[in-house]
């Protein structure tokens, strides 16, 4: 499946700042594989837990030495968050992917460390391959796992069943799954969320909790914890809908209520999503986009290019 997002050709690497710490990712858009780009859901979820990091459940005080797997790791953005939060992380991907998420990963744990000396609040981050179903590679990462975590890694009706397989094989009685993710049809976002809600205790992370610039209609948190057995009291760890920073409001209850019509209401995010993006499109030649109006100006091009036919 081709990519629905411009990328330059000239766009081999990427700085980000997480956390106080200046980040550089290297990427290769120009390749076969989907996974030698940085897509947008991780950079909304390395910002999302820079936001909610000095309380709550991804405070490093609670995050500290736990056990990160992140599916589909790609460029290793949101596994270094996880890692900047104390934990320690496996950042897994197909064998074509692993040079390139390698590269990233010593070239940044190294610039931490040496900005950081005697620090213990990096955790720690590896590479292993982890083609999803694969049995193998599955019990060479050792599960279970704290964490399971992934960005845009749904982009297909076929690859819904084996990451759900892979998800259960990774996962213990207390472990927590967030998802980043980019709706891009429709039909595949109503498949996932049928799958996810039938399978577990699931709660949308509402846009207040986001990064006030590091957001977009069409990406999507989601924070999960598997469904207690019959007769079995239900495990802490996945009551999702605990306080992602300590304080709930009026408004946190209100998204709550929201939330249990999301699959309903597709279409009027389609609607939504189409105004912000004409929006942004109308004001382009008066105005200097920002780093990420420019990567979601890029996306609304690629989406356009996608979908006309030449003739």
């Amino acid at each position: 499946m081709e990519p629905d997002r411009l990328n330059l050709p000239t766009t081999f690497s990427m700085n980000l700042e997480v956390m106080g710490h200046e980040l550089q990712f290297s990427q290769d858009p120009n390749s076969k594989h989907l996974g030698t780009t940085v897509w947008d859901a991780s950079l909304v979820f390395a910002k999302f837990l820079e936001k909610n990091c000095r309380r709550g459940r991804f405070s490093p005080s609670k995050l500290k030495g736990k056990r990160v797997i992140e599916l589909g790791a790609g460029c290793g953005v949101a596994g270094f968050g996880m890692a900047l939060l104390g934990c320690d992380v496996v950042a897994t991907d197909q064998k074509e992917v692993l040079p390139l998420l390698r590269r990233n990963v010593e070239r940044n744990t190294s610039r931490i460390v040496q900005m950081n000396p005697g620090s213990d609040t990096f955790g720690s981050i590896q590479v292993a391959e982890l083609n999803w179903g694969n049995e193998d590679h599955i019990r060479a990462v050792g599960p279970p796992f704290d964490y399971i975590i992934g960005t845009d890694v749904v982009y297909a009706e076929n690859l819904l069943e084996p990451l759900l397989q892979t998800i259960f094989a990774l996962s213990g009685p207390k472990t927590t799954i967030v998802l980043g993710y980019e709706i891009r049809s429709t039909s595949v976002h109503e498949q996932m969320l049928n799958m996810w809600k039938k399978n577990f205790d699931l709660k949308t992370i509402p846009s207040s909790k986001m990064d006030e610039t590091y957001q977009h209609p069409s990406i999507q948190l989601y924070i999960m914890g598997l469904k207690p057995s019959t007769g079995s009291s239900e495990n802490p760890a996945c009551q999702i809908d605990e306080k992602i920073d300590g304080v709930e409001t009026n408004e946190n209850r209100n998204e709550k209520a929201s939330e249990c019509n999301e699959v309903e209401q597709v279409t009027d995010f389609v609607s939504e999503k189409v105004k912000e993006d004409c929006d942004l499109v109308t004001r382009l030649p008066n105005e200097k986009l920002s780093d990420w109006e420019a990567r979601r100006y890029g996306s609304i091009a690629a989406r356009l290019l996608h979908d006309i036919k030449i003739t």
